[in-house]
């Protein structure tokens, strides 16, 4: 078999590992930074609000549209009260939690890194084909085309997944009544449709 099948051959299976491996790579490093921001605390996705170690709530606070991120607040008087103040936040308007509102891979991080796996396994598929218009052995043609079958499966549940995960998940509503701030993707911060009449600050 010639040394350029199996260098080609094994470069593409590379490049179709590889996209698998950034995928679990990405999404185990976002899984990973949200549980260490939320260290402690608990969300509660009935009522959407956070609990902290002291049992206190952690209310929807601003919904910032252009980052799609939705900040939870504490009540300031509360955590200005607390012995644990000083290892949770320096803030003296109460504790703060972003939650990103697109859960992995809807996120545009999650989709981004999508896309580059979705290009290095097209890569790895266009050198099987260049390779399999060169050689015609019927060895070498069988390991061409076992691996551009690999590659062609893989690409296509990549894609299929990536369509069914479309960016921007649903908008946020205002939990139990609470007004909730919108931060536009100009900066403005209008009153949000979501919020009630009678506003209650935290």
């Amino acid at each position: 078999m010639s040394p350029e099948v199996l260098l080609a051959a094994g470069y593409a299976g590379l490049l179709v590992v590889g996209a698998f491996a950034l995928e679990w790579l990405s999404a185990h490093t976002h899984r990973r930074s949200l549980r260490y921001r939320t260290a402690g605390f608990s969300y509660d996705e009935t009522q959407d609000h956070w609990e902290c170690p002291e049992g206190e709530h952690l209310w929807p606070h601003e919904f910032d549209h252009e980052r799609r991120l939705v900040r939870y607040r504490a009540k300031a008087h509360i955590c200005n009260g607390c012995p644990r103040k000083a290892r949770c936040t320096d803030s003296d308007r109460g504790r703060e939690i972003v939650r990103p509102l697109d859960p992995w891979p809807h996120s545009e991080a999650g989709r981004f890194h999508r896309s580059i796996s979705l290009l290095m396994v097209a890569l790895g598929a266009l050198i099987l084909v260049v390779e399999l218009a060169r050689h015609h052995a019927m060895a070498e043609a069988a390991l061409l085309l076992g691996l551009l079958t690999a590659a062609t499966l893989a690409g296509r549940w990549l894609l299929h997944d990536l369509r069914a995960h479309p960016a921007n998940f649903p908008t946020p509503t205002a939990a139990h009544g609470l007004g909730l701030v919108t931060t536009a993707s100009d900066g403005r911060r209008p009153r949000s449709r979501w919020s009630s009449q009678n506003r209650t600050e935290i």
